[in-house]
């Protein structure tokens, strides 16, 4: 990060005093807030990976993607704009977008969540000087959106209408709240990490003018964001702050959605069509859906709000159910990002955009840390495996906006390319997967009084706080090339507690939750499990086998999940997979590449009585499992288009009767 150090960390007159860190008891004291969730998740600073399969992909976006993003937006001008904005550098409006700052937050947050698990006093360094720059750039009364400061009678984007160039007059269009959203999740983030106050005060002045500005009182703006995020965003700063204010417009303005006061209707592509808690299908713009979720979600578990509860549940059994891809995506659409109708799913044309995949793993989060419901992190593990850290290369240098599952070679799905692009003129997928990967870790354990859930399986030590004693957990995995982990687990002293493990869909014969697939021969081998080497029974109830004893230090757990390969089947309403099966390994759904199998691409089929064998290739695609017979040969569908232009395909053709093989 050389570069953005020496433009920008030496600028004279951003050379001002940074608010000092808390001390270590002040931060804890403001974190310890209630959640309103019945099951907490361990944070990412207690839990260390040293995993094979995602201690890598997070050490490329740490050491690589995050630079790498840095520096296309100094580019094109992203950084420039704050800079312009608060008088400190002549000039226009640069980039396309009306959220252009967003991807410095996104930044700063993915830093920030790097810095929990690896310090880095230069990255922090980094992080203070663009955070110097972001707040040049913020208006008196705490305003901050840079477009709308530099010229408000000229957008950098067409489609956003202004008028009279005033303050929130297109919320539709404008992002203005969106850009919001964002800046209060990266500062929240960066509070966490450091304990600085330095972009917090900057998130929580803009916080207080939103206050100020919308509401239901008299004098103040009645309307809700055409994208939203805000409504996250304003939970996480009153889970910092306590300030109840923030908590009421955060509900404000989704209780204001299907009321269409004083703004422009755009009806179901903005979830706008009719109250949030009559809502039951999942319609329009994918990405503005599922944050929207996420918030109903976390209002719903804060407030004890039944109706939201509801309306989430429903929401979710129809998009599990009609509306996801095989691989966790979500968003069938090109046009308006969006949704498609009940089992609308191409595949050549399947838009399932990235962020929409990260979207969808936080409200997962969220509804088991509300519930405890396995069925949420099998939606979770198959989207993390598949349709998300697709959208990143192997090189942490090039990402899919959308992320088909077909490809002829020559449709340009990815806006305007039919391969990976090294940035976008909307480049938030680049940036959302740098805000979302390094707080992965997150997910692994979540905790309740006397309870540990271990949710997926990776290698790492963790060490977990329960009512009665303090625990480490240490797993050794090769997963998910293989079904073997094992657990090493040291209380502080010999205590009394559960440790629920979490067994996956795949192995429980469930592709997904619901009935949208289903694998074609259900596998009777069951997971086996032993604690100090000596065998117990593997009962799975709720999707978790649920072991509670008196535990000593060093006790050891093996389980075993078999793996082998299936073939999953869709539901004959989707007509685009009828007479057609997918491959999968384990979490992994496989995709038939061109440059694997060019002599006979076009003619690959699936006989009834097909056998694959798993290989793994340690210098193949960074190493990954394969699968192959004499007909084809499958990788990782994550994993391709990293080698360049060329057909694909998830879903092969069943053979016909009768037809040679």
């Amino acid at each position: 990060m050389k570069r953005i150090t020496k433009i920008y960390v030496l600028i004279p007159f951003l050379s001002f005093c940074l608010v000092a860190c808390n001390s270590s008891e002040e931060k804890k004291e403001e974190q310890e807030k209630i959640e309103g969730y019945q099951i907490e998740s361990v944070n990412i600073q207690h839990v260390k990976l040293n995993d094979d399969f995602w201690l890598p992909i997070i050490e490329k976006v740490q050491n690589k993607t995050i630079e790498y993003a840095l520096e296309k937006c100094e580019q094109e001008g992203r950084l420039d704009n704050f800079l312009v904005a608060g008088g400190k550098m002549e000039g226009e409006v640069k980039g396309a977008m009306p959220f252009d700052d967003t991807d410095v937050y996104k930044i700063i947050e993915g830093a920030s969540y790097s810095l929990i698990s690896t310090p880095n006093p230069q990255l922090e360094k980094i992080l203070d000087s663009l955070i110097s720059i972001v707040k040049v750039g913020q208006e008196k009364d705490g305003y901050l959106t840079t477009w709308r400061t530099i010229n408000p009678a000229h957008p950098p984007a067409t489609w956003v209408n202004v008028d009279q160039g005033k303050r929130w007059e297109s919320l539709e269009a404008s992002h203005e709240l969106y850009n919001a959203g964002h800046l209060y999740e990266a500062a929240a983030a960066h509070f966490e990490a450091t304990g600085k106050k330095n972009f917090l005060e900057i998130a929580l002045k803009n916080a207080d003018l939103m206050v100020k500005t919308f509401g239901p009182e008299e004098g103040k703006i009645h309307t809700v964001p055409g994208h939203q995020i805000i409504e996250t965003g304003l939970i996480r700063l009153y889970r910092i702050t306590d300030k109840k204010e923030y908590l009421n417009l955060a509900k404000y303005f989704l209780d204001g959605r299907g009321h269409h006061e004083g703004r422009k209707d755009f009806g179901p592509y903005t979830q706008d069509h009719i109250p949030v808690v009559q809502q039951d299908e999942v319609v329009g713009h994918a990405v503005r859906a599922i944050y929207m979720y996420a918030g109903m979600t976390d209002i719903a578990a804060i407030e004890n709000d039944t109706a939201y509860a509801k309306a989430i549940s429903k929401l979710w059994e129809n998009m599990v159910n009609k509306k996801m891809y095989i691989t966790g995506g979500i968003g069938a659409k090109h046009e308006g990002e969006a949704f498609g109708e009940n089992y609308e799913l191409p595949n050549l044309t399947a838009y399932s955009e990235t962020c929409a995949a990260i979207g969808d793993v936080y409200w997962n989060h969220r509804l088991h840390n509300m519930t405890g419901d396995v069925k949420y992190f099998d939606v979770i593990e198959r989207t993390l495996y598949n349709g998300l850290i697709s959208g990143l290369s192997l090189d942490g240098t090039q990402f899919f906006y959308p992320n088909a599952l077909e490809s002829d070679g020559v449709y340009k799905f990815n806006r305007g390319a039919c391969t990976r692009q090294d940035w976008f003129d909307c480049s938030c997928c680049p940036t959302n997967v740098i805000r979302f990967i390094p707080s992965l870790p997150g997910l692994i354990y979540s905790k309740t009084a006397d309870t540990v859930f271990v949710n997926l399986y990776a290698s790492n030590h963790a060490k977990i706080n329960l009512a009665h004693t303090n625990l480490e957990i240490a797993q050794e995995t090769a997963y998910p090339w293989d079904g073997n982990v094992k657990l090493t687990v040291t209380p502080e002293t010999e205590s009394n507690f559960t440790l629920k493990l979490r067994i996956p869909g795949w192995a429980r014969n469930e592709v997904l939750p619901g009935t949208l697939y289903s694998y074609k021969k259900k596998v009777h081998a069951t997971p086996q499990i032993k604690v100090n080497g000596e065998q117990v029974e593997a009962s799975i109830k709720n999707g978790y086998i649920t072991l509670t004893r008196s535990w000593k230090k060093g006790e050891t757990i093996n389980l075993n999940i078999p793996m082998e390969v299936r073939e999953v089947l869709a539901n004959e309403k989707v007509k685009e997979d009828r007479n057609k099966v997918a491959l999968e390994y384990g979490p992994m759904v496989y995709a038939v590449e061109e440059i694997d199998n060019k002599e006979n691409f076009d003619a690959i089929s699936i006989s009834e009585n097909e056998s694959f064998q798993v290989k793994k290739e340690d210098n193949l695609l960074g190493g990954v499992n394969v699968l192959e017979n004499e007909k084809l040969k499958a990788i990782p569908y994550y994993a391709w288009s990293n080698r360049g232009i060329g057909k694909m395909k998830v879903w092969l053709p069943l053979q016909s009767l009768g037809e040679s093989k």
